[in-house]
């Protein structure tokens, strides 16, 4: 029977596993803030700390339990409170686990983890998984070690040719710029790789590098309209020009797109790219993501008389489809269903205000210092890509992990402001090298 003191410590587990799926979720929510996402974070990191504060017996009879569980938050709380202080879990005992949940155990919750561990020595004891033969694992290795900021140098000299896409393409996703010699040598060929997202990381690579070739092989894989990547259409939008603008409205037209054009869209900033927008808030599955994207470039807040009352509910899916659907709530369900006509009448009074050829960001013309609000203030489902945009403007040097506790985040944000100076506010195309 287990101690009324062990019964306060296995509350804490249940409480900081349930909080850490709704930090989690928190972390990409159109309607939580930074701010907000600090509060929640807060009761979080409380009941973690209550677990590690219970010492050795609690990490025995209740925590290295709990990574054998089949519910992946309490596998993730379980291993981070373990890991908060040395001693609890040895770190040749931690590889070991990670070793043994290849390639279909539970990598991804001991991942999380681990990328929100603050100890260099954790990160140091995963460097040896990136000679391991098993790809998945590599892969793995090499996402949680660039989340940790702990990415080897010269890794991408070993690991671009690698023959496993996956592989290939958590090197280019977490390298924070090339350097030009393996720029040159090894881009050409990845933006032309046909495996599953190589060509849409080198192009992120290539331009977080400064390579002029990568913006070309974006505006083809736009162009082509098949298998578009959601990362490729957003690079087209924070840099493109008026015919990239062209290119990401028509998108659009296509159901297979829709979603992710306008997610993109609203990335652009531009006049047309809002008036294609508002003609998208009618009845229908994407009026909520035109109203996102609208509100992203004018500033108008979807709420009181601009905001419909009520969501439209989606018919249940037929019985033979339920089992296979995803029911997991995804961030986009939280956002307001725009009024349109209200919406509508707005813009006919308020377009006087903006010009075309401008960009715009929350209805101000896009400055360095307006990004950065963004990212302080902004809603937390934006920040990932205007952290990415940051990051492109420092060729690599500002690096802002937006799925980061908010205390590391605040700290990012700080050096990214000292760094003002040094970041360019050009159009991407001025930037590119040869």
């Amino acid at each position: 029977m287990a101690s009324p003191l062990m019964d306060i410590y296995e509350e804490h587990l249940d409480e900081a596993s349930f909080l850490w799926v709704q930090w989690n979720r928190a972390l990409v929510a159109p309607d939580y803030s930074l701010e907000d996402v600090a509060s929640l974070e807060e009761r979080l990191l409380a009941h973690l700390d209550g677990l590690v504060v219970g010492g050795e017996a609690v990490a025995r009879e209740l925590l290295l339990p709990a990574l054998d569980s089949e519910d992946p938050p309490r596998i993730s709380a379980a291993l981070w409170a373990l890991l908060a202080e040395p001693g609890r879990l040895e770190l040749a005992e931690l590889v070991k686990r990670v070793q043994a949940a290849a390639p279909e155990g539970p990598l991804a919750p001991l991942g999380r983890a681990l990328e929100l561990n603050g100890r260099p020595e954790v990160g140091e004891a995963l460097l040896s998984l990136l000679k391991t033969p098993e790809p998945v694992l590599q892969a793995w290795a090499l996402e949680v070690l660039a989340s940790r900021g702990q990415l080897p140098r010269g890794v991408e000299v070993e690991l671009l040719g690698h023959p496993d896409a996956r592989v290939v393409v958590a090197v280019l996703r977490g390298m924070p710029s090339l350097p030009r010699d393996v720029a040159s040598r090894e881009l050409p060929r990845l933006l032309a790789d046909s495996r599953p997202g190589v060509r849409e990381a080198a192009i992120a690579a290539g331009m977080m590098s400064g390579v002029h070739a990568a913006w070309e092989a974006c505006r083809k894989a736009v162009d082509s309209r098949t298998k578009v990547d959601r990362m490729s259409l957003v690079m087209l939008a924070l840099g493109g020009d008026e015919r990239d603008l062209v290119r990401l409205s028509a998108c659009t037209g296509a159901e297979a797109m829709r979603e992710n054009a306008l997610w993109a869209l609203g990335f652009s900033g531009r006049v047309e790219a809002a008036e294609a927008c508002l003609e998208l808030m009618g009845p229908g599955p994407v009026a909520a993501l035109a109203g996102e994207a609208f509100s992203a470039i004018t500033g108008l807040k979807l709420e009181g008389a601009y905001a419909r009352e009520g969501k439209e509910e989606e018919p249940l899916p037929p019985l033979v489809e339920d089992l296979s659907r995803d029911l997991e709530p995804r961030p986009e369900d939280a956002l307001p269903v725009p009024a349109r006509e209200a919406v509508a009448a707005w813009w006919s009074e308020s377009r006087k205000d903006f010009a075309r050829g401008t960009r715009y960001l929350r209805g101000r013309a896009f400055s360095l210092d307006g990004l950065l609000e963004e990212l302080e203030q902004g809603p937390m489902r934006r920040r990932h890509v205007l952290a990415l945009e940051l990051s492109l403007r420092s060729q690599g040097a500002c690096q802002l992990q937006t799925r980061a506790f908010t205390q590391l985040q605040h700290t990012g944000l700080v050096q990214a402001r000292e760094m003002r100076g040094r970041l360019s506010a050009s159009p991407f195309l001025r930037m590119l090298g040869s």
